[in-house]
């Protein structure tokens, strides 16, 4: 787990330090050094190091510093020399200058082995100056400090020119831009330095391998005590998405997983999959609002349902019951969530629920555009755990979650169906309902990029692949 924090916590950590803003400096500046030397910032190599005015443009100056001492011919093209020649950023420029590092007013982008750009940090808002959109296009190895330059530090959004680095280093925790919008395309590897602010305040907590068990099965277990799973859904033109699911689950080791279909698509699931059971609900290829009832007895013994792969066009009345009368624990997917005309059956449901909605069933669903901050209203609001797929993909409850295991290999039809069986087979097994969707959130992702290692991902290779993971 590490947090991941806005830029206005990381001004309340600066803030709030028991230690001098010199001290953090230095600290700072010695970590950005130490990753210019492994990209090759040592003896003889050509440093550039582009200082902004405040405490970022600080940071470069330590780095700097550094850099000369390690032989490496460094040369600060400064924005401005720091406002105040008094305050830690002023006297790192002093010491650099001192220690004969080379400092001149900015100018046009001009060769070098190696680019440090620490001109704007967390609080960087707009447009960068047209002179320093000039380096932006510079084709040589680029080390950001914080964030890349031009690249808003709380939502990844970059307004025109922004520095794509093939490193960034910041301080203490990520940062949120780091991880949404752009961030994950312009800061290349990002390593965090510990300066030594403590009492972090997160606003999201990213998602590691230690944060995702999966179940284990006792010695004695038996199909029904391993935990199972019944996938409702099942419409003409779309029925292997129910079956996507319901592979997703035995594989994620669910010890019994049927698919409750319509009636006249029974025998068609019968005869795709020896492991997979199923129940035909009614005498028709679609489920009506009269075929409630008929579901939720068949559907009895089971211990998670996922509602809605390829359920295709029911009436409003067919999702909404099933949310009033299942008691059981419940993954409401796909046409589940686009059935519901608004929050309001989902805020009279009492028993736990997870919806997995991608930006469009969001929006559609909600009224909002998706995003974590709006997602994670629904908890408090509505009662129930968001798995808010993306890249990066959100769990939300209690606590706030980002995924970042998955890529862009996942964006094709079905891997969602995937995903939905996977966390109802870990809830099935045992793991706690918000456990159970980060976990299958990362595995998901996880298998997803073994996967394409080898061959193109498809949701049905995908099904099968997430039993090899965990």
């Amino acid at each position: 787990m590490q947090p991941v924090i806005t830029p206005a916590e990381s001004s309340r950590l600066d803030a709030v330090s028991a230690d001098p803003v010199e001290v953090l400096m230095d600290r700072a500046g010695l970590g950005v050094a130490l990753a210019a030397a492994e990209m090759g910032g040592g003896y003889g190599s050509r440093v550039t190091v582009l200082a902004g005015t405040g405490n970022n443009g600080g940071d470069g100056y330590v780095a700097s510093r550094y850099l000369t001492r390690r032989g490496a011919a460094v040369t600060v093209e400064a924005l401005g020399l720091p406002r105040d020649a008094s305050s830690a950023a002023g006297l790192a420029a002093a010491a650099a200058k001192a220690a004969g590092v080379r400092i001149v007013p900015l100018g046009e982008p001009t060769p070098c082995d190696l680019l440090v750009d620490a001109l704007f940090g967390a609080g960087f808002r707009g447009e960068l100056p047209s002179d320093v959109a000039l380096w932006t296009d510079l084709d040589v190895p680029t080390l950001s400090v914080d964030v890349p330059s031009g690249l808003h530090a709380g939502s990844g959004l970059v307004e025109r020119a922004a520095f794509t680095a093939d490193r960034t280093v910041t301080f203490q925790a990520l940062k949120t831009g780091h991880l949404l919008g752009a961030g994950p395309d312009r800061s290349g590897r990002i390593t965090v330095v510990d300066i030594g602010l403590v009492g972090i305040r997160p606003e999201l907590l990213l998602c590691e391998r230690e944060d995702a068990p999966v179940p284990r099965r006792r010695r004695d277990a038996h199909k029904w005590s391993a935990g199972s799973v019944v996938v409702v859904g099942g419409s003409p033109g779309i029925t292997g998405a129910a079956m996507l699911t319901a592979t997703a689950a035995l594989h994620g080791g669910a010890g019994a997983a049927t698919i409750a279909c319509p009636g006249d698509l029974q025998q068609l699931y019968a005869g795709m999959s020896a492991g997979v059971m199923s129940v035909g609900i009614g005498s028709d290829d679609r489920f009506s609002g009269d075929d409630v009832g008929s579901l939720l007895e068949a559907s009895a013994r089971y211990d998670v349902m996922v509602l809605g792969p390829g359920l295709g066009p029911v009436p409003p009345y067919f999702v909404a019951e099933i949310l009033r009368r299942w008691d059981g624990g419940l993954v409401l997917d796909a046409d589940g969530l686009n059935a519901l005309e608004g929050l309001g059956p989902l805020q009279s449901r009492r028993a736990p629920t997870i919806v997995t909605p991608h930006a469009g069933e969001f929006r559609r669903l909600t009224g909002v555009e998706a995003g974590y901050e709006a997602a994670a209203r629904l908890p408090d609001d509505v009662g129930v755990v968001v798995l808010l797929k993306g890249n990066p993909t959100f769990v939300l409850g209690a606590e706030r979650w980002v995924v970042t295991s998955g890529g862009p290999e996942l964006a094709t039809i079905g891997t969602g169906d995937v995903l939905a069986g996977l966390a109802a087979a870990y809830w099935a097994g045992g793991l706690d309902i918000e456990v159970a969707a980060r976990s299958a959130a990362y595995w998901h992702g996880v298998a997803g990029r073994g996967l394409a290692t080898s061959e193109t991902v498809t949701a049905g290779a995908l099904a099968v692949a997430v039993g090899a993971v965990g």
